[in-house]
Formats: C-alpha cells, structure tokens, sequence
C-alpha cells in the first residue's frame, strides 16, 4: 500500500494544496511533481495516475494551481499561465526540501496545457532532472485555429468583456471550458464535451469554466519552441488523432529535445486517461522512468 498526505506549499501569497504520494518501503524515491491542464484539478485523473507511479516505488506530489480545486486564490477559476509556472516551480522547491524523497531527482509531469509547461520548465527551472508531458499543448497559434470559428469569435468577445469589466466586477466573466461546434467554449472539438466530462470525479461537480479573459492570452503562448533547451532527459507522448493540441507541431518540437523520446498513440486528446489508453500510457511512463531514474 502508498501512502497519501494532504500537504500545503506556498506560492505568491497563497497556499497550494497537493497531495503526496509516497511508496510504500519508506525509502526516498524519485518524485513526479504533477498538475492538470486547461482548467483541471488533480481529481480529474491524476489520481489514479499517481497511484500507479507510487505503486511501482516512485513518490509524486499533486497539486492544484491557485485560484483552482482547494489550493487559495481569489478570484476563483482564473486561469493564468504565469501563475501556472509560478506555482510548478514553488511545488519543486517544497519538495526538494522534503526528506521524505529524493530532492535530488525532481521529474516534472504534465498533461495537455500542463505538458506544455513541462516542457518550458525543463528548459527554464534549475535542478530537474527529468520531464513527462503528454498530449501536450505546445503551439498557441495551432491550438486556436482548431478551434471552431464561430466558438473563436464568441470567446474572443468574452475575453474582452472580461478585462473590460474587471475594475468594476469582483467575479470575472466565465467561458465554458469544453463545449459543442460553434459554442462559446475554449475547447469545442467533437470529442471535446465528452471527453473533458469523463474527467469529472464522482460527483461531477467540479466547475467547467474559467475566467473568459484567458482567451487571448492562450494565442501568445509558445512552450514548445523551448524543446531545444531542454536537457534533461523527456518523454513525449503524442496522441495522433489530438483534436485541441495539434499533434503536427507537437512532433515537430519534440524532434528538438536534445536527450527526448518520442511515443506515438493512435488516439485521441481525451483517450489517454481512462481505459486501454490510459493503460499503454502508464506503462510507456513507466518503462521510460525505470530507464532513466531507477529505484535502489
């Protein structure tokens, strides 16, 4: 059996809450610092991947970005990529410092929006040794041209409502995170509803939306063209049939990491963390990080 803690870092002002996954011969082991994509809490799944990492002798710490899930943050649900990197690099130095694992080997794990994050992080924050990053968003222009006209049209009116309105409303305008063709949402691909909707935990209650002003800033985001710098050892996992981040230049930048590894799944953004899927992943994960950071 792992075990579970309930931890708090603090990042800016806030605290962060996570969870800390340790395995069960009490001995420190490599830690996968780990959070979610676009608009996601660490119950949407990452959980259970955790789990599987632990059960197999790795530690993890699991946390969520302020102003999301139980971490602090006000206002709610505002989704900034600063912030974002700021909180990775505060939940790697909080857990250096824990001698409960092995400081000495942090791997940072992320997931579509997250996965792009990795990917800068490993070129941009001393001391990791190692990066994962799945399905991962790498390529801000791509990324919204997938996007249905129509739904790009709405969220870009929104953003700008949003920031128009900021000085005068304590709670921003929202835009839904996943919808159908056409909706003001900034995930609108046909797989994209049901897909981030398998994410949901048990009592599906989780919120589905962000602050709208995130929608223009999503277009200037570029992690991918830091896979050059990267040097630590990185595993790419690149869902073929991906819908919201374009696999294309994802496999173009991942060609880039010097010391990368590249797997390539027949899938689609949202498969990969439930069912077979979300099987053939973990142990792609699994064998990359037996390779590069074996157990004592």
């Amino acid at each position: 059996m792992t075990t579970r803690l309930d931890v708090n870092f603090t990042s800016g002002s806030d605290q962060c809450a996570a969870w800390l996954y340790l395995p069960s011969n009490n001995e420190p082991a490599p830690v996968l610092v780990m959070a979610h994509g676009l608009g996601g809490t660490r119950g949407m799944r990452l959980d259970a991947f955790a789990e599987r990492y632990s059960a197999a002798g790795y530690a993890c710490l699991v946390f969520d970005y302020r102003h999301f899930g139980d971490s602090e943050g006000e206002p709610r649900q505002l989704l900034n990529i600063e912030r974002e990197l700021e909180d990775y690099a505060a939940a790697v130095k909080f857990i250096k410092n824990d001698v409960r694992v092995d400081g000495s080997q942090v791997v940072i794990w992320g997931s579509s929006f997250s996965g792009g994050h990795a990917i800068k992080l490993g070129a941009t924050l001393p001391g990791i040794a190692g990066i994962m990053s799945q399905c991962p968003f790498t390529d801000g222009l791509s990324s919204s041209l997938a996007l249905h006209p129509l739904s790009s049209i709405k969220v870009g009116t929104l953003a700008i409502a949003d920031i128009l309105s900021n000085p005068f409303r304590k709670t921003p305008i929202m835009v839904n995170l996943a919808g159908n063709s056409g909706d003001a949402a900034l995930m609108s691909a046909h797989d994209a509803k049901t897909g981030y909707g398998n994410l949901q935990p048990d009592n599906g209650q989780l919120p589905y939306y962000v602050a709208a002003r995130f929608g223009l800033s999503i277009m200037g985001y570029f992690p991918g063209r830091f896979a050059s710098k990267v040097s630590c050892p990185a595993l790419v996992i690149a869902c073929l049939k991906d819908t919201v981040a374009p696999v294309k230049p994802t496999l173009k930048y991942a060609a880039q990491l010097p010391a990368g590894e590249v797997v390539q799944l027949d899938c689609g953004h949202f498969d990969i963390y439930i069912g077979d899927w979300f099987e053939q992943t973990v142990a792609v994960q699994l064998t990359w990080l037996t390779k590069y950071f074996p157990l004592s």
